[in-house]
């Protein structure tokens, strides 16, 4: 009876260890999503969009870590590493969507898929924010849906990375 006691545990922390894992980058000043223009951002805060899409990963069996920061060079650090441990980046770059070449190099030489999603719709927006020079180095790009955006991105994130028929 020990011993199954054991086995079923051992079971458990193997299924847990084999979940699968995503990645969620957030770039400049996403920390001030909720207080920053919410006519624009809406209301709710960074960490409830967060805490909202891990439920949302958890019915789909997968877990999110995520990560936010203001630098770039955090995020292209976390691009770089990502496929060591992740099956694929949900990615929101804020700003340095419209001018970033070296985040666009990271994401280009990334073997798992990359999404991009952003609260607003960036080429309803000022001149400015309608270049995006990481568009097509992602597997797809989400915009304009609200907070909401980021489960549809992980969502179609889902669909791109490949299942182990195991």
């Amino acid at each position: 009876m020990e011993t199954a006691k054991k086995e079923g545990a051992l079971c458990l922390i193997k299924a847990e260890a084999m979940l699968m894992k995503i990645l969620v980058l957030n770039g400049p000043n996403l920390n001030m999503t909720g207080r920053r223009e919410p006519k624009i951002y809406g209301s709710k805060t960074l960490d409830e969009i967060i805490g909202a899409l891990k439920l949302r990963a958890k019915e789909l069996g997968v877990s999110i870590d995520h990560i936010q920061t203001n630098h770039e060079g955090v995020l292209i650090d976390n691009i770089q590493a990502a496929p060591a441990l992740y099956a694929g980046i949900i990615i929101n770059p804020g700003a340095l969507t419209h001018y970033s070449y070296a985040l666009r190099d990271a994401i280009a030489c990334c073997p798992i898929p990359v999404g991009e999603v952003h609260i607003s719709n960036i080429l309803e927006r000022e001149l400015f924010r309608t270049i995006d020079v990481i568009q097509e180095v992602c597997a797809f790009r989400v915009m304009g849906l609200g907070p909401e955006g980021y489960e549809t991105a992980l969502s179609m994130l889902m669909q791109r990375i490949p299942r182990n028929p195991q």
